[in-house]
Parts: structure tokens; sequence; C-alpha cells
């Protein structure tokens, strides 16, 4: 009596879709036999989040080539510095420092700061552009609380997003893109200057985040103006010290100073070296502010490349949970059906 309910619940089964014909085989391969609305839409939202997770995985692959990128325009600015740095150094020990009066090296009473804010031109980042954010506005704070005036010069899209509704004072806006141009360094150079020599300001600080590694930045505030004679000669004061191991950006350890006596280049001055020294200070003022969006740029990468992770690896996650629910649902339903069928069935064998 139970076979033969069971051959004709199974012989039901088969005319209502389990042995579909040829001509419905596709419209059925594109439905997957779905028996309520709980299971379309569990199917339909996996469906999405596999899209999506193809998305933020294309996202992650462009980061990762753009680091590299980032890493290689660090790497190619060092012979510049170092090379700054060692004249720096010479032209440094043939001048009195005593007698040293330059108009960049001023330091006077600070009444107004100019803040550089570098953040990114787009989202899906993580943290990045909020935390540098966070550490502007938390300095605007500290010099309000000193009864210190700021003005902001922003550098990045987001920047000016954030700030365009808020009560601040923006003096400039300069673009960064996927890769900073020297001209945009040195304009943002001439502009800082220009400031600071006609009285507009008295001082001014750079906040950036610098890279440490692919999945470490920090949030960074470095004053920019006045220059300082002392600290530029010595390599380990420099971003430059970062340098590269197995294909990633790390940093360089110190090393100690071998014993012996360093042989200087001889240099012959055909002009003062004071005035040599004022066109160093401007051309290594530029070289920072350029080394320093590098830095924001390598890090706003690496920081994307690390949420673009995260978000693949969520949806790959959340797409096995909701496959098994799917199933399970599905599964459920097919059973139920089975078992109306078997009743039916039963009822008519008992007629």
């Amino acid at each position: 009596m139970q076979l033969t309910v069971l051959l004709v619940a199974l012989a039901a089964l088969g005319v209502q879709g389990f042995m579909p014909s040829s001509s419905s085989r596709g419209s059925m391969r594109g439905s997957t036999i779905v028996m309520d609305g709980k299971t379309r839409d569990l199917r339909d939202r996996i469906k999405s989040i596999k899209q999506t997770r193809r998305i933020t995985e294309a996202m992650r692959l462009v980061a990762a080539a753009r680091v590299r990128r980032a890493q290689d325009a660090v790497l190619k600015s060092r012979p510049l510095i170092a090379q700054l740095q060692l004249v720096y150094k010479t032209v440094l020990e043939a001048c009195n420092q005593e007698d040293i009066q330059l108009p960049i090296l001023d330091v006077r009473e600070v009444k107004k700061v100019s803040l550089v804010l570098v953040t990114g031109d787009r989202g899906l980042c993580g943290g990045y552009n909020s935390a540098v954010i966070k550490q502007a506005t938390k300095r605007i704070e500290t010099l309000k609380e000193q009864g210190i005036e700021t003005q902001l010069v922003l550098v990045g899209r987001k920047g000016e997003q954030w700030f365009a509704k808020r009560p601040v004072n923006i003096a400039g806006r300069f673009v960064l893109g996927n890769v900073p141009q020297p001209s945009v360094g040195s304009e943002l150079a001439n502009f800082l200057v220009a400031q600071f020599l006609t009285g507009e300001i008295d001082a001014a600080e750079i906040i950036y985040t610098r890279f440490n590694n692919l999945i470490s930045s920090d949030p960074t505030i470095r004053t920019l103006l006045p220059l300082s004679t002392t600290g530029i000669e010595d390599e380990q004061d420099e971003i430059f010290m970062m340098t590269t191991a197995d294909g990633k950006m790390v940093m360089k350890p110190v090393e100690e100073e071998k014993e012996g006596v360093v042989t200087m280049p001889d240099y012959i001055f055909e002009d003062e070296p004071a005035d040599i020294l004022n066109t160093m200070l401007t051309l290594y003022f530029s070289a920072t502010i350029m080394r320093c969006m590098q830095e924001s740029v390598a890090s706003e990468l690496a920081s994307r490349m690390t949420a673009m992770q995260s978000a693949s690896n969520n949806a790959k996650k959340r797409t096995g949970i909701l496959s098994q629910i799917y199933n399970r649902a599905r599964q459920a339903s097919v059973t139920a059906e089975i078992l109306e069928i078997s009743s039916g069935a039963a009822a008519v064998a008992e007629e």
C-alpha cells in the first residue's frame, strides 16, 4: 500500500517538474523551481551579493596595482632628496649659522596658522579620509583654544566636501589626483611661501597620512613653515628612510655610524652660501610637500585595497550563509509538496 502511494507521488511530481521536457528546461533553469516568495527573495539576494563581490574584487586588484606605482614614485624621489641633503650639509658648514638671516627661517609670534589638509578624491577606502579629517578638526580646535586663527588649504575632494558645509576659512584648493604632480606641489609651496613672507600667516603645517606598510598608516602633522636649519641634513629625519622588502614598503633599520672620517665633496661657491642656502631651502620645501602628497596617495590606495579585501571576504561568507538558508528553505518547500501529494494520493487510494 505504501509503495503504491509513493509511486503515485513520484509520478505526479514527474508530471509537475522533476522531469521537464526539453522545451521547458531553459525557463525552469532560470527560475530554479522556487516554491514560495521566501526562496525567491533569498535567491535574488545571493545574486546581488555575488555581483557586489565581483566589483569589490576588481577594485582591490586596481588598488593593489596602483600601490605599486605609488611605491615606485616614492623610490624615484629619493636620489634628489639624498643629493639635496648632501649639498645642504656642505653649504651649511660653509656658512656662519649665527649670521644666517633668511625670511623663510623667520620665527615670529604665531597669530595665524595655515593648515594644509591632504585627503583622497574618492571613498571606499576604510577610515582613511575620516581619520585625517578628524585629526585636522582636532588641530583646529586646539589652536582655537590657544587663541590662534587658522585657515585651511585643501588638497583632495573629500576634504573639500567635508569642510564646504562648515564654518571654516578655506584659503585655497588644490587637486591631488591618482598621481601627485610636481607642478601642484610647486604651486602649493609657492602659495604658502608667499603668504608667509607677506605676513598673512605666521606658520604652516601639513596634515597628511604617513605610510607605514600595506596595513598600517598614521595621520600625521608636520610643520612646514618656518623652516629650520637643523634636521634637514639628517637622513633619519626624513620620510625617505623607507625602503622595500619583498615588494613591500618597510622602514629601513637605523644604521650605526661607521668609524672613520666621512669625506665631503669639495665645492667652489660662486655665489654667497647664504643665497645658495635660500634657494635650496625653497627647493627642499617643495620636495617635502610633494613627498607628503605621495605618502598620502600610497596610504589611500593601501587602505582601499584592505577595505575591498575585507568586503570581498564578507561577501563570500555571507553568500555561503544565505546559500545554506536557501537550500534548507527550498528543501522544506519540496518536502511539503511531496507530503501534500502523498496525502492526496493516499486519499484517492482509500476511496
